[in-house]
């Protein structure tokens, strides 16, 4: 069998940590404020910590993010069919970037290319650390021994399988970003009213409730959990978070005291910066296997 490589991109918010662990690449979108470009790097050197990133958000200044280019792709996948070894690669929801599309026309420009080289492009339907479990789980069917092409029918078989279940904290940021009218931020900033966002079935960030109240909402998305966790499949969650380590312990302590998920089943992680410029500091979310996603009709 020959050897591959799984890649994601920024949105995946693996730091290094995990990429390491579980033998991981991924190519990096950008964002830029204030006149400057910097790569979307999930190791948080351009600002030394994800503290460092939200605060120039908590500052005021609207960051702005960028899709990846069909030329950074091409040269990315080349590196590695040079290296011998075929690509697969989970990309950010189309819903929400247009890099799957330049990843898949980069793709098919190299196989023409390469024709001997196979490289799988797959549109995740999702973000965040939504990408995360998808390459988590690729990790462990590679190590035993799975081919490309049964990674990619596992993926497109699961992955309206993976949730998201995401809370923010202030609804201005999702106003800079366009996502929320300025009379929807002001009545939510002035009632704490938080709107519980989800990810659909066309990988949309939808919000679907509104709860009154930061540890309501909260203990809405562990509520929400519990009705469609399915860890027989497997158990893996993960506990995301935007600069807000107190608020996700209790995310996660509210995990495993109502879901009875094992505390070893548990990663905590940052939400990088592609998806925390727009949801702004204080975001929380939680990934995890469960029923059968839906597409919202609202």
């Amino acid at each position: 069998m020959k050897n591959y490589v799984i890649v994601t991109d920024s949105c995946s918010d693996m730091g290094r940590e995990f990429r390491e662990k579980y033998n991981v690449e991924y190519i990096k979108m950008i964002y830029h404020y204030d006149g400057k470009e910097y790569p979307a790097d999930l190791d948080w050197e351009v600002h030394g910590s994800a503290k460092g990133f939200y605060d120039v958000i908590r500052g005021g200044t609207r960051i702005m993010t960028a899709q990846i280019t069909a030329p950074v792709y091409k040269e990315a996948f080349e590196n590695w069919i040079m290296e011998g070894k075929d690509v697969i690669y989970i990309g950010c929801s189309s819903a929400l970037s247009a890099s799957i599309k330049a990843s898949v026309l980069a793709a098919n420009e190299l196989m023409e290319q390469y024709p001997d080289s196979k490289i799988i492009c797959v549109d995740s339907l999702m973000a965040c650390s939504g990408l995360f479990l998808m390459c988590k789980h690729l990790s462990k069917m590679r190590a035993e021994g799975k081919t490309i092409e049964e990674a990619q029918a596992w993926i497109e078989a699961n992955k309206l399988n993976i949730h998201q279940e995401c809370c923010v904290a202030d609804l201005k940021y999702l106003k800079q970003a366009g996502r929320v009218s300025a009379g929807t931020a002001f009545f939510g900033g002035l009632f704490q009213i938080k709107p519980i966002m989800i990810s659909d079935a066309k990988g949309q960030n939808l919000a679907i409730e509104k709860v009154k109240g930061r540890r309501q909402s909260i203990d809405r998305i562990v509520e929400r959990m519990k009705e469609s966790y399915r860890p027989e499949v497997f158990p893996d969650v993960i506990v995301s978070h935007a600069d807000c380590i107190e608020d996700a312990e209790y995310l996660k302590a509210q995990v495993i005291e109502k879901v009875g998920v094992k505390e070893e089943d548990i990663t905590m992680n940052f939400i990088g910066p592609i998806i925390g410029a727009t949801t702004g500091p204080g975001t929380m979310s939680l990934y995890f296997y469960g029923t059968e996603v839906t597409e919202n009709k609202e």
